[in-house]
């Protein structure tokens, strides 16, 4: 962020000084990192639990499932949680790469980034669960979890500012899950913000949780009925 701190007028000369609160140094790397530790969260949490129904039903261990004392909701909890501790070690290890290989400075609090990062992971396992529960193929589930990849990684503001998006397409851009996470990891990463500087975005990402497991859930109840 450029701050301009001191503006004076000299005859005809205006002088004016510019200081660089965060990234002094101007590398774009500072900036990249935090957002493709939330890219590689999206894409890897999203893709690997997409087929995760699809194969119950192609192995024919659904049934099996069908059997057992549990709710469908329960049921989508213990498919999220298993992908959650991978997707979530996948995370630390991309996060101490940008910081010990890219030598990208953390201001934040790393606690804080880890519990709030737990939030839209659970977002993107969501999503996943939710593509498997109507598709018919891994095939077809693998398919439709790209095609809602890609709208997050091109409009979220990872590649290009939301300001630099025009209105028409800027909407898209607020119904994926990764934009209200890209200020979350750079605030903290680079801002060294807290909570009550991101508290907004957090709520957003819970809400988008409950909805979408829920929402895989009644998919999969009405799948069974």
């Amino acid at each position: 962020m450029l701050v301009q701190s001191l503006a004076q007028q000299t005859g005809s000369a205006t002088f004016v000084k510019m200081d660089i609160l965060y990234n002094p140094d101007l590398r774009s790397v500072n900036y990249m990192i935090p957002g493709l530790v939330g890219v590689v969260m999206v894409f890897i949490a999203t893709i690997i639990t997409a087929v995760a129904v699809v194969r119950e039903r192609e192995r024919g261990t659904l049934e099996q499932l069908l059997v057992t004392p549990v709710s469908p909701m329960e049921l989508m909890l213990g498919k999220i949680v298993p992908y959650m501790v991978i997707a979530f070690a996948d995370f630390v290890l991309v996060m101490l790469c940008g910081i010990y290989i890219f030598h990208v400075p953390f201001a934040g609090n790393p606690a804080l980034l880890l519990v709030l990062s737990l939030a839209f992971l659970f977002v993107c396992l969501g999503m996943g669960l939710l593509v498997s529960t109507v598709s018919q193929t891994q095939q077809q589930a693998m398919q439709m979890a790209v095609f809602t990849l890609l709208p997050q990684i091109l409009l979220s503001g990872f590649i290009f500012p939301l300001a630099a998006i025009p209105w028409p397409v800027r909407w898209v851009a607020y119904l994926a899950p990764l934009t209200y996470f890209l200020p979350i990891a750079r605030g903290i990463f680079v801002r060294g913000e807290g909570i009550a500087d991101v508290w907004v975005y957090v709520i957003v990402l819970l809400a988008y949780a409950t909805v979408i497991v829920s929402l895989a859930a009644w998919r999969f109840r009405r799948k069974l009925a």
